[in-house]
Parts: C-alpha cells; structure tokens; sequence
C-alpha cells in the first residue's frame, strides 16, 4: 500500500470533465484507488463517489493505491493532480 499526499490544483475545482478524466487516469491501473479527504475514503474509479467529494483548488488530499501495480498508479494520480485543470 502507497499512501501519497497531494494538493489539489484546479482554478474553479473538480468538476465533470476533470472528474471523468481522474476515473479514466485511475481505471487504468489493476491496483485498488482511493482517494482520502478528511474521514472520506473514495474509490478513484467511481464517477459518482468522485462528485460526493466537490474538491477545489488548494485541497490536501491522500492517494492510496494498493495491488500489483500500486507504484505506477500512485505516480499516475500524482502527475494528474499536479497539471493545472481548468
């Protein structure tokens, strides 16, 4: 398991496009994806649990991967994360 810490970059914040380009980014890996906000613990693969977040520029968030690819997923989501999404 990789636990990394993010900070969300987003003028406006996450919203549809973004959102649906995060799931894709996540539903590549074999590895299990979540992201954690607070007491939350989303499945980065969800659509709609990724929407029940509404995360906006400047959100400490942590991307936890787990499984046999859990390395190259954890550097995917961070590299998403960290291009500015308007």
């Amino acid at each position: 398991m990789i636990k990394t810490s993010v900070v969300v970059k987003a003028d406006s914040g996450l919203d549809g496009r973004p959102i649906a380009l995060l799931v894709q980014e996540a539903s590549q890996y074999a590895s299990k994806v979540y992201i954690q906000v607070g007491e939350k613990n989303i499945n980065a693969k969800s659509i709609m649990g990724m929407m029940s977040l509404s995360l906006i520029s400047g959100d400490q968030i942590t991307v936890v991967t787990e499984g046999e690819d859990e390395k190259k997923a954890a550097d995917g989501i961070k590299a998403f994360f960290a291009e500015e999404k308007n």
